[in-house]
């Protein structure tokens, strides 16, 4: 039978830089970035391969943090929320990852990871001490026992002599710590190369912070 109401819906359409299309006719992909959907797809196809390569990697994380009954907090700046991302594309890990943020911007660090706009003038926002107020911010908001922050540069530009592309700060805090154990990743490669090294070399300081702990 018929809604009643049914007669009165708009049709479902999807506003493109072509003009409105149906719901339901394909929309092509182009080779164009301007105007077009393929930054889309490269992104999902980029995320896709990374938690395919890291499959092993995620699944051995999951085990160590259920083990001790633990959960992973992320902060995420030159990322973009690929760890949150890579963490959650397992079944099953709302039991071990509580919660992402994206604090790409500066404003975003102070704002929700209480990072003083100070030390980020200071020190540069790609700096050990950034990266160890960002991983100590996230803990003190988070119930996580474990949080894990990470800001650099992926280029291809914004690189300095002092700081070129490829320069990645990574830490990781766990509760109870005296404080954040940070290292410096001087990673090769273009973007995409730069962010996915990241999020390995993440992951692997998280599983090693982990199992080391007392």
């Amino acid at each position: 039978k018929e809604d009643p109401g049914k007669r009165n819906r708009p049709a479902l359409v999807i506003q493109t830089d072509k003009g409105p299309r149906p719901a339901g006719e394909r929309i092509p992909r182009t080779n164009s970035h301007s105007g077009s959907l393929q930054p889309f797809f490269d992104a999902h196809t980029m995320t896709h391969d990374l938690e395919t390569d890291l499959a092993p990697l995620l699944d051995t994380l999951a085990q160590a943090l259920l083990a001790r009954g633990w959960q992973l907090a992320s902060a995420e700046s030159c990322t973009g929320g690929l760890i949150a991302a890579c963490c959650t594309s397992l079944p099953g890990s709302s039991r071990w990852f509580e919660r992402g943020v994206v604090s790409y911007s500066n404003a975003a660090k102070t704002a929700l990871l209480d990072v003083p706009a100070a030390l980020i003038g200071r020190c540069g926002a790609v700096s050990e001490e950034v990266v160890c107020a960002m991983a100590a911010g996230l803990l003190a908001h988070s119930p996580a026992e474990v949080s894990v922050a990470v800001t650099g540069i992926a280029g291809p530009d914004g690189g300095t002599p002092l700081k070129p592309v490829g320069s990645v700060w990574l830490a990781v805090a766990r509760r109870g710590a005296s404080a954040p154990c940070a290292r410096l990743l001087q990673l090769g490669g273009d973007r995409r190369a730069v962010r996915h090294a990241t999020v390995r070399e993440a992951l692997h300081e998280v599983v090693r912070c982990v199992r080391d702990a007392p």
